[in-house]
């Protein structure tokens, strides 16, 4: 077989993705808070580039005042988009010092603070309840434990989990595997606690605020609570052995189990409802009081239409900083360096301006196709897919799943996320005046199972199969059972049978 070297030429086609373009995707699927970040970073590695500024909008605005259509033009020719490869072409060919020239006849928007800067930042005047944590190490530091006992809290302390509970299970390792799980005496070895002692230590700290706390399982917790809270006998044993019944309403089988009375039963259930069965509840890691979300468009409506405005407010404004540019270019082993991070703050600018200009588009494509939501509630919510937008805006489905994640819209309607809209259909029969529609968007029908629910006799709650033929009878609305179990899973909403109040 004889090997030889030859020359061939060949034609093809390839996406290659320039990094200009990989930016500009990345930049469409960052969040609001995310792209704050990038600017930033941005800003800390690009000398050319620089924040907004009032005195240079201002001079920028006076010499905008005298701009001549040679200006206009060159601003026209310069603000074209050319393919990569003439871009990459016409950048190594930029006279820097021209286009400082030009830019400065830019007009910049304006940016108005009206001495807001003077004030400290909002984080500064924000307060945070104390965590459950920081709670019971508090009234650890009040107690008189010895050292030994308060490493053997700490621990403990240290192992509860978001409901309050003493986790001692094993952590899952990197290569699937798990660590094996803990155990009280565990603990007391690792503080250096005599294994006796570690029992009474754990029930002095289940006895801290709140009560409850640092209980193995719900027997536990709500036994240490009737326990302080002086409960009778009868009540203490329903808790120790009858938990399983109560939690399904089985008085009968407790009442013959005890043999006393089911009246008794039902005056004991009435007082154990009482107690706490998450003793973290009104503790949390994150406080939800501080959370706030801030919207990238705001859907206002002016007259007869919507309109989509973006939410600029917190993005800082680049602009290039001609001052400092114009003397880096003065030193001629600079200019490379400069041109190209010119080069990368054009690439910025622009793509930060594409995606405010994407997410106003997806924006008014959302309104345009779910009008009557904005103007009659969640009720008149369509079925929509990302293939629907992308149709109509001419983009791919990708582009549309990213401009719609971690973006967020405020209408009169509330604070949405995009991908809110977005909702498989359900097929009707028989709708009712209210749906015009053949079909119903998912969405819809949960708030139409929640509404059943919140209307219902408590007493006599709704089944799944009831709130099935209600939903055909009022709305046309034809769905599985199924369908509605896992509808109300999702809403957060108990069976009936748990959700049957007695009392």
């Amino acid at each position: 077989m004889e090997l030889k070297q030859h020359v061939a030429l060949r034609l093809e086609q390839r996406l290659v993705m320039t990094p200009q373009l990989q930016q500009a995707i990345k930049l469409l699927q960052l969040s609001r808070l995310e792209l704050i970040d990038e600017v930033r970073k941005e800003l800390d590695n690009n000398p050319v580039l620089s924040e907004d500024d009032p005195e240079a909008a201002g001079r920028a605005r006076q010499e905008a005042s005298v701009r001549t259509p040679e200006s206009e033009d060159r601003d026209f020719d310069r603000n074209r988009t050319p393919t990569d490869r003439d871009a990459e072409r016409a950048a190594r060919e930029v006279d820097w010092e021209k286009f400082l020239e030009n830019r400065s006849l830019q007009q910049v928007p304006t940016a108005s603070r009206g001495g807001f800067e003077e004030l400290p930042p909002i984080d500064q005047n924000l307060t945070r309840p104390r965590s459950l944590q920081e709670h019971l190490l508090w009234q650890l530091q009040m107690s008189d434990f010895t050292e030994v006992e308060r490493r053997f809290a700490e621990l403990v302390i240290g192992n509860l989990d978001e409901r309050g509970y003493l986790d001692l299970a094993g952590a899952e390792r990197p290569d699937g595997s798990r660590t094996p799980d803990l155990s009280i005496e565990d603990l007391a070895r690792e503080a250096g606690l005599h294994l006796d002692d570690a029992p009474l230590v754990l029930e002095l700290l289940q006895n801290f605020d709140p009560m409850g706390i640092a209980a193995r399982d719900l027997r536990e917790c709500l036994l240490i609570q009737a326990k302080a809270c002086g409960f009778d006998e009868v009540e203490i044993e329903i808790i120790d052995r009858h938990l399983h019944n109560l939690e399904k309403h089985n008085y009968q089988a407790i009442a013959r189990d005890m043999r006393i009375p089911v009246e008794d039963v039902y005056d004991a259930a009435k007082e154990i409802q009482k107690l706490e069965s998450r003793p973290a509840r009104d503790y949390t890691d994150q406080d939800d009081r501080s959370i706030g979300i801030t919207p990238d468009v705001y859907v206002i409506r002016d007259g007869d239409r919507w309109v989509v405005v973006d939410n600029d407010k917190g993005i800082q404004r680049l602009f290039i900083n001609e001052t400092l540019t114009r003397k880096l270019l003065q030193d001629p082993t600079a200019k490379n360096f400069v041109g190209e991070k010119l080069r990368n703050a054009q690439w910025l600018i622009r793509a930060i301006e594409q995606r405010r200009k994407t997410i106003i588009r997806v924006g008014e494509c959302i309104v345009e196709m779910q009008k009557d939501f904005f103007e009659k509630g969640v009720a008149f919510l369509r079925p929509m897919i990302l293939r629907d937008v992308a149709e109509k805006l001419e983009m791919h489905e990708s582009t549309i799943s990213r401009v719609t994640t971690n973006k967020y819209l405020h209408s009169p309607q509330g604070l949405f996320e995009l991908k809110y809209f977005f909702n498989s259909s359900i097929r009707r029969v028989n709708a009712a005046d209210i749906y015009a529609e053949d079909a119903i968007a998912s969405e819809s029908v949960k708030q139409a199972i929640k509404q059943l629910i919140d209307e219902e006799d408590k007493s006599d709650p709704l089944s799944d199969q009831t709130i099935v033929e209600r939903l055909d009878k009022t709305a046309g609305i034809k769905i599985a059972r199924r369908t509605v179990a896992k509808y109300r899973e999702i809403l957060g909403i108990l069976a009936s049978s748990k959700r049957k109040r007695l009392f």
